[in-house]
């Protein structure tokens, strides 16, 4: 009763104008205060800052300079496998795509052509591929890496809701991960062919970031917006960072079929490291 209760809520929360809050609250430079900020999330959440480039807490400047800190060199050595887990994080769900539909929790599915903002000839690219959703809780590393190597096709923006992407709000509202605001990157794999990154908003989610662009807010922000790379040469390298939140969210990684075998201890809701094998090209 309590969770159903608690994701009720967010129907009529403002939830916009409570992001736009923290994200403020976020940039902040307030000395003490966001030291006293820093220090209390990372008792709340159990942070290990030994694994941070920099773990001395008064150090930083910002909730935001916190939140996404590089991990220390060696932290997360990077699998020689076909494919790496591109996040610290849990899996939500993961498998295959049952033509266009994709399994977000028991009862709830979402189709690739509403979670790629409506782009039916992407979207055909993945029917009958393979998913796979990955959470990012608040006391998680915050930046988001490549799962193999890939040149940068495309980037878009698609406006949306910001409910909570956590696992009891994933329970309850139907679409979630294809109604919440989100950065869709499409990459392609010289070895895996064409496979696509969704970076999924949320609340207080302050906003999302990528390697290439910086911080993702288009304007106007109420309309799908598109950026295409294929002149740039924009490459990255398996393990290389592409992204980070701005607050914790989802990462959903779609392929194309029969081009990835995901291992076989990934199942949901086993937590899960940047660099740790997620799978291997079939037959491999």
């Amino acid at each position: 009763m309590f969770e159903r209760l608690k994701v009720a809520s967010q129907y009529i929360l403002p939830k916009r104008g409570l992001t736009s809050l923290a994200g403020r609250i976020a940039e902040a430079e307030r000395g003490a205060l966001t030291t006293r900020l820093i220090r209390w999330f990372v008792g709340k959440y159990a942070v290990d800052m030994s694994e941070a480039g920099n773990p001395d807490i008064a150090s930083y400047n910002s909730f935001n300079a916190f939140f996404t800190r590089p991990l220390k060199a060696g932290a997360r050595p990077i699998t020689e496998a076909d494919f790496a887990c591109p996040v610290d994080g849990a899996i939500s769900q993961l498998g295959a795509i049952d033509d266009q539909r994709i399994l977000q929790a028991k009862d709830h599915l979402f189709t690739t052509t509403a979670l790629l903002g409506g782009d039916t000839a992407l979207a055909a690219e993945f029917r009958n591929g393979s998913f796979a959703n990955v959470y990012l809780s608040p006391k998680d590393y915050h930046r988001i890496h490549m799962p193999c190597d890939g040149r940068l096709e495309s980037m878009t923006y698609v406006p949306g809701a910001l409910f909570s992407v956590n696992p009891a709000t994933a329970r309850r509202v139907p679409n979630l991960f294809a109604r919440n605001e989100r950065v869709i990157c499409v990459f392609e794999s010289p070895e895996h062919g064409t496979f696509a990154m969704v970076l999924v908003g949320a609340t207080i989610v302050g906003s999302m970031a990528t390697v290439w662009h910086g911080v993702v807010k288009p304007k106007p922000a109420n309309k799908i917006t598109q950026w295409t790379y294929a002149d740039q040469n924009i490459a990255l390298k398996k393990g290389e960072e592409m992204g980070r939140f701005l607050l914790g969210s989802t990462v959903v990684m779609l392929f194309r079929p029969n081009t990835i075998a995901f291992s076989a201890d990934w199942a949901p809701e086993r937590p899960v490291r940047l660099g740790e094998t997620m799978g291997h090209r079939p037959g491999f």
